[in-house]
Parts: structure tokens; C-alpha cells; sequence
């Protein structure tokens, strides 16, 4: 199912309209080919059309990540960075806390993580909200870290 028939069938479930201000928003996140601010988003949706405001802009970012179609990321600093997924398999985060890069990363090395958190503490990880910080490649290098 193409990525606009299931959010169209998500609105139509949950009692929403389809609004034109929320289908810029989801146009613009097609175009996006790494993560970005809601500021960022806003700014492209802007040129699309200046009657969309910034509430707008983040109250379907959290339609959508109810629906599952974005995933959020915490960039620090109280900034969550978005990127259309539709509908996908668990991943990791990584982002980085210098330069805010998010790599979505495969999830399959925190498997024991997440069976020890259960096991031992009863604590269920979701492991497709599960971000880690650090340094990206090119951050650490400049460090010289490793």
C-alpha cells in the first residue's frame, strides 16, 4: 500500500480530515532524504504556502508518527529531527551530539539489551523509538576518538 493510501485510510480510521496543510506537510517529508527539524520542515512547507503555521507543521508531524509514517529522533537540546518511514521494521538512532547526524542503524546487536532489560529489570525497550548519542564518523575523527 502506497505511503498516501495509508495515511488517507489512518485519517479516515481515527475521524481526521484531509487537510491541504496536512498533505504539504507529508509532500514535503517525501522530499526529505535525512532528518530535519520541524523548523526545517516548516520552512519548505512555507514555500509551498504561507497559510500553514508552525503548530500545523507539528501537530501532523505527531499525527503522522502516530500512524507510524515518521519517525522522531532526539537530536539533544530538547530537538527532535523527523524522517518519513512508513510503515517500517525496527531500527536504531544514532545520533550524533556535536552536529546532530541521525544514521538509522540495524537493531538486531541490541537484541540482548533488550531481552536482558526485560529479563532482569521487567522493563520492555521499544526498539523502534530507540535512539543512542555519540559521536558520528566524521565527528569522532575530528577528535581523534574513537
Amino acid at each position: 500500500m502506497a505511503c498516501e493510501e495509508y495515511y488517507l485510510e489512518r485519517l479516515r480510521e481515527k475521524g481526521f480530515r484531509r487537510t491541504p496543510q496536512r498533505d504539504m506537510v507529508l509532500s514535503v517529508m517525501h522530499g526529505l532524504d535525512a532528518f530535519a527539524t520541524a523548523e526545517e520542515i516548516y520552512q519548505q512547507v512555507q514555500a509551498l504556502s504561507s497559510a500553514v503555521d508552525i503548530s500545523t507543521v507539528y501537530r501532523t508531524l505527531d499525527l503522522l508518527q502516530e500512524f507510524q509514517l515518521v519517525a522522531a529522533a532526539d537530536a539533544g537540546e530538547g530537538q527532535r529531527r523527523f524522517k518519513l518511514e512508513g510503515a517500517h521494521e525496527a531500527h536504531l538512532h544514532l545520533i550524533c551530539r556535536r552536529c546532530g547526524a541521525v544514521v538509522g542503524a540495524d537493531i538486531a546487536p541490541m537484541d540482548a539489551l533488550v531481552a536482558h532489560a526485560r529479563e532482569r529489570h521487567g522493563f520492555v525497550i521499544e526498539p523502534d523509538h530507540l535512539s543512542i548519542a555519540g559521536l558520528c564518523r566524521a565527528c569522532a575523527a575530528a577528535d581523534g576518538a574513537r
